[in-house]
């Protein structure tokens, strides 16, 4: 019997097995489409450290599958275990999210130590002898460097035939609270004989694990989230419970544009919303080449007006506005979160009113999941049982400590203190940053340290969500670090996030030529800081390359801009006057590469949105040379420079060829082109 949904297809063979037996283009025999290894069952030979051959995959057997035009559920069983797969598809693409619940069904409890949330295959029209056609794009990050794709074949990536099985992976393993601090959970098979691409997701805000492999000739592709030899997670299960993994997306594709697109589609299914973020608002933020971690009160009533006139709707008081320490030494000190007086000497609420009466929105910065080693008020406030930890020693990360969001305390006093922000020192936005990761997780109370962090950073988004709901009308950002977890489990919770904290803009368009392929447009924040040195000549091309760095995403404008000229900060003005025009298009856009990803030390970094006909596609020329050209998949009818409106740039095309001219390099533009 065959079961098709959308681009799957599964059969049952005459042993009562079900199999995956093609993935869109994908289709070379059969595969199992879930793994799950129980402790002390036997692991079939598994040729080195590969999740397949788990001891529950090849004995699970069909028991029923119930499908409608969205959903299909698919329920196997073996001895043990009862497994029950989940997909659901969407009517605007071919998108696919599934997970796997496993329940155990035996009379004595069971240990999970491995579970896929799903495995397909069939990647190569000749299995593992296609290695040097299928390739495989990551999109490896750090800190100052998000979101930096990789390709190379399985080939060149070692994952060749050496006989019919090798003990070979190409895998990643995201261990910690940062869930993307060197790779993000998303890649992209390409089979370049069958123009076929294929693009996963795995939305886990801590650790994740995904695997590409042979098996018996043919590849496959395991994702799932933390297990017991990466990740320290395993999960115990008593008669009759059950243990869910995390969702896992796939799209697909003939080509890099089009599986981007049709991820981008359905990533707007799961993406966190907020009444007052619908028209995208435009935002200032004081830290960035400004205030840093010394916000005043006085600097705060200094530049607010200035910024008033740029037409922003939300001024952000970062880091700083609590505590007296001085700001190179505050984070050791940061868990209160009460007002500094000697920063802001008449309150906070005097400042955030003033703002207000700018006719802007007041923001407010906090870091709600850790403590300073220094806060000795709330270090005798909270239980041991507040804070992550392991052995029965709380973790300790550059002098912070981790809070446990599964104790009542915390929950409290951090509910207490958001709403103090917000009700008593007047914050509508609310920056919510993390900036240390606490490693593989916490053993108290849970089954191991990876199960713990799994129950303390779902206890985290619990309270995310709680808040939210009790200050529906207050916007809240998630940042770590910059883009550090900047995953789809939170993103779903979130309906902004930071991408990067890149101090250098010349370096910022080699994150904003990419970041579309990893984060919504409509929630992807860049910094735009027009002053970077105080003590340099600032020039027109530094104004333009800041404002058209965040014109793809949303904008959070900062530095000190009563340092430009006139022309200058018309400029500025004009960029954030046409960011708001572009809100409607952002939130039905698809990312457009027409060069393909950027790689750092590049000359020219293009990335547009795609709309019908309309491609809105911002250049960036690096090089010394004021001369550069694009070519499009399209042919082009018209082009113009949007902005800056008065660029003294020539454009001219033939055909799908674009040359742009710039009088000065570097040098960055963002043109609209009508496509035929």
């Amino acid at each position: 019997m065959k079961i098709i949904f959308g681009a799957l297809e599964f059969c049952i063979d005459e042993e009562n097995s079900v199999f995956l037996t093609r993935c869109f283009s994908f289709e070379n025999g059969k595969q199992r489409f879930v793994e799950v290894q129980l402790a002390g069952e036997n692991k079939y030979p598994c040729l080195g450290a590969k999740m397949v051959n788990s001891s529950e995959g090849n004995r699970l057997r069909y028991v029923s599958h119930t499908q409608t035009a969205d959903r299909l559920e698919i329920v196997q069983r073996s001895p043990l275990i009862q497994v029950r797969t989940v997909l659901t598809g969407y009517n605007d693409g071919n998108a696919v999210r599934a997970y796997t619940e496993v329940k155990n069904i035996s009379d004595s409890t069971q240990v999970l130590e491995e579970v896929s949330a799903f495995v397909c295959g069939g990647f190569g029209i000749n299995g593992i002898d296609s290695a040097k056609d299928l390739y495989f794009t990551r999109f490896t990050q750090s800190h100052h460097a998000e979101c930096q794709p990789v390709s190379n074949s399985f080939a060149g990536l070692g994952l060749y035939r050496i006989k019919e099985e090798s003990q070979k992976r190409i895998a990643f393993a995201n261990v910690g609270s940062w869930s993307t601090k060197e790779e993000l959970p998303q890649g992209i098979i390409e089979d370049r004989t069958q123009n076929a691409f294929l693009m996963f997701q795995i939305e886990r805000n801590h650790s994740w694990y995904y695997e590409i492999a042979d098996k018996q000739g043919k590849y496959y592709l395991y994702l799932g989230g933390a297990n017991y030899p990466f990740g320290g997670w395993c999960k115990k299960l008593v008669q009759n419970e059950s243990y869910c993994t995390p969702s896992v997306a796939l799209a697909f594709g003939n080509s890099f544009n089009e599986v981007l697109g049709e991820m981008t589609k359905y990533r707007r299914h799961i993406a966190g919303e907020c009444a007052v973020d619908k028209y995208l608002p435009a935002v200032f933020n004081e830290y960035m080449h400004l205030s840093w971690d010394s916000p005043t009160e006085e600097n705060t009533k200094k530049i607010a007006p200035i910024v008033a006139k740029t037409g922003v709707e939300y001024y952000v008081i970062d880091c700083g506005w609590h505590d007296e320490v001085d700001g190179n030494i505050i984070y050791p000190y940061v868990g209160q979160w009460k007002e500094s007086k000697a920063r802001f000497p008449h309150g906070v609420k005097a400042t955030t009113d003033y703002i207000r009466s700018l006719g802007m929105k007041a923001g407010l910065w906090i870091e709600p999941e850790i403590i300073g080693i220094n806060c000795q008020n709330m270090l005798d406030y909270y239980d041991d049982d507040c804070f992550l930890q392991r052995h029965g020693k709380r973790l300790c990360v550059n002098r912070r400590y981790f809070l446990d969001f599964r104790a009542k305390k915390v929950i409290d006093y951090m509910s207490e203190t958001i709403r103090r922000m917000v009700e008593d020192y007047g914050a509508e936005y609310i920056k919510f940053d993390y900036n240390q990761d606490c490693g593989v997780g916490t053993d108290w109370c849970a089954d191991s340290a990876g199960e713990g962090l799994e129950q303390a950073t779902r206890a985290y988004l619990k309270w995310v969500d709680d808040i939210r709901k009790q200050f529906p009308s207050v916007l809240f950002e998630t940042c770590s670090s910059g883009g550090m977890r900047m995953d789809y489990e939170t993103l779903s919770h979130f309906s902004i996030v930071s991408t990067s904290d890149q101090t250098n803009y010349l370096k910022y368009p080699y994150m904003a030529g990419n970041i579309l392929s990893a984060v919504l447009p409509e929630q992807a924040a860049v910094w735009s800081y027009p002053v970077d040195n105080r003590d340099k000549p600032i020039s027109d091309e530094q104004v333009i390359i800041n404002m058209v760095n965040c014109l793809l995403g949303r904008i959070h404008l900062a530095s000190d801009l009563s340092l430009l000229s006139e022309r200058q900060f018309a400029l500025v003005k004009e960029g954030v006057e046409y960011y708001k025009t572009l809100s409607a298009v952002k939130k039905r856009a698809l990312p457009y590469f027409p060069n393909g990803f950027a790689k750092f030390g590049e000359e020219t970094v293009v990335a547009g949105l795609v709309k019908d006909k309309d491609v809105y596609l911002c250049v960036w020329n690096l090089s010394s040379n004021p001369k550069t050209s694009v070519s499009l998949d399209k042919k082009i009818e018209r082009a113009e420079i949007l902005y800056p409106k008065a660029s003294e740039a020539k454009i001219s095309f033939i055909k799908n060829e674009l040359q742009i001219g710039f009088p000065v390099a570097p040098n960055a533009v963002l043109l609209k082109i009508m496509c035929l």
